[in-house]
């Protein structure tokens, strides 16, 4: 250990974790700290047998204690930084072959870079940066120097989510890290699709891009279909639809008035005006929808995360449940159903399972015959499999 650093120092039989590189060391795994660490601190963390386990970053005002980097004595400098900003720019550039103008996609993607913490989108020239981690916000200056040299873009915008703010103690953060942000809506395209993207006032960092394929394999199956897409956002779902699957109708529903805005000048500019959006409560929507007789051939059902914290899971599995219930009472007979769920504590077999209890709820026998999750730029880290978030089950409704 060196001089002058902390260490915390993790109770019995609760390193194994640890050593298999998981990177949030919970308070209730904490056996004692030594040393005075503040917010942002260096930290080496051993076992109870005080054998080295690795080294991270110190945060006294969050359930995670310390988020974990690397596994050996090596120091959390701008070099370190940089080698991880690197080995995740060239999973992007030179295996998934992400860039060129107008792109947009995931840069950092937190845990599964290496990087807890810290969520980076790019939008064309800019990037924007999302901080769950109060330790790693206070390396923000630093950490957006070097991705603005990796990068090469025109400004990186910093945006807080508040749930997050409150758990970690974030306080508020200047707007902009790195630069100039632009001056207004930036276009990105996607999949020959363009959206205007809000980087300062759109939901999460601008735009769902972890959907991003999900959207266009969903679409094969909506050729002459009516289709529904509940808390459309922008519209990517919809939009997708129309233009790569041959949709005959759309309607999107969502809760924000500046999200349906936002999808109806994304149809206009796609030549695709004649795409409905209504900005609506989803939950009476379809209530009103099933009273009315009215049916889809096609439903996507894309709510915003249910469970944010492993007591509210129970919650959000009925609210799951109660919200695909009232989805497949709109569904046509032998209709494709896409549900999600971006709730990285509901797991796959329990989304399941609540499907099959849509299926014995309502009469009607459900297959699943597409299983798919994140984008590719969204990777899944072998050593912390909370970020395989997404699900995204393809359903026939009989």
């Amino acid at each position: 250990m060196s001089e002058g650093r902390g260490s915390v120092t993790i109770r019995p039989r609760r390193a194994r974790p640890f050593f298999a590189r998981h990177p949030w060391v919970f308070v209730t795994s904490v056996e004692r700290v030594e040393g005075s660490p503040g917010p942002g601190d260096e930290v080496d963390v051993f076992s109870h047998e005080r054998q080295f386990i690795g080294r991270g970053l110190y945060n006294p005002h969050s359930a995670i204690r310390v988020r974990l980097y690397r596994w050996d004595d090596g120091p959390l400098d701008e070099a370190f930084w940089g080698n991880l900003f690197q080995r995740a720019l060239s999973l992007r550039r030179d295996v998934l072959r992400l860039g060129g103008p107008g792109t947009a996609y995931r840069v950092v993607s937190s845990e599964g870079d290496g990087i807890s913490g810290l969520t980076v989108d790019r939008y064309d020239r800019w990037l924007v940066a999302q901080f769950s981690s109060l330790a790693l916000f206070e390396h923000r200056a630093p950490l957006g120097r070097l991705l603005a040299e990796q990068t090469g873009v025109e400004g990186i915008l910093l945006r807080i989510d508040r749930s997050v703010a409150e758990a970690e103690g974030l306080r508020g953060a200047e707007d902009v890290l790195v630069g100039s942000a632009p001056a207004e809506p930036v276009v990105i395209d996607e999949h020959g699709l363009t959206y205007q993207v809000d980087l300062r006032g759109g939901q999460k960092t601008g735009f769902y891009l972890d959907q991003r394929e999900n959207r266009r394999a969903s679409a094969r199956f909506c050729e002459g279909r009516r289709v529904l897409d509940l808390f459309c956002y922008n519209g990517g779902f919809a939009l997708n639809a129309l233009r790569h699957g041959g949709a005959t109708h759309v309607l999107g529903i969502d809760s924000s008035a500046p999200a349906i805005e936002a999808a109806r000048r994304n149809a206009v500019q796609n030549q695709l005006a004649h795409a409905r959006f209504e900005v609506a409560d989803v939950m009476p929507t379809l209530e009103s929808l099933r009273a009315r007789g009215e049916r889809f051939d096609v439903v996507f059902c894309d709510p915003p995360k249910f469970a944010r914290h492993a007591r509210g899971l129970d919650d959000a599995l009925k609210g799951y449940l109660r919200l695909n219930r009232a989805a497949v009472d709109v569904l046509a007979p032998n209709g494709l159903f896409v549900t999600c769920s971006c709730s990285g504590l509901i797991h796959r077999s329990l989304f399941a399972d609540m499907i099959g209890q849509v299926a014995e709820l309502s009469g009607r026998p459900i297959q699943i015959v597409e299983q798919r999750g994140q984008a590719p730029d969204h990777p899944v880290s072998a050593s912390c499999l909370e970020t395989d978030y997404l699900k995204c089950f393809l359903c026939r409704v009989g």
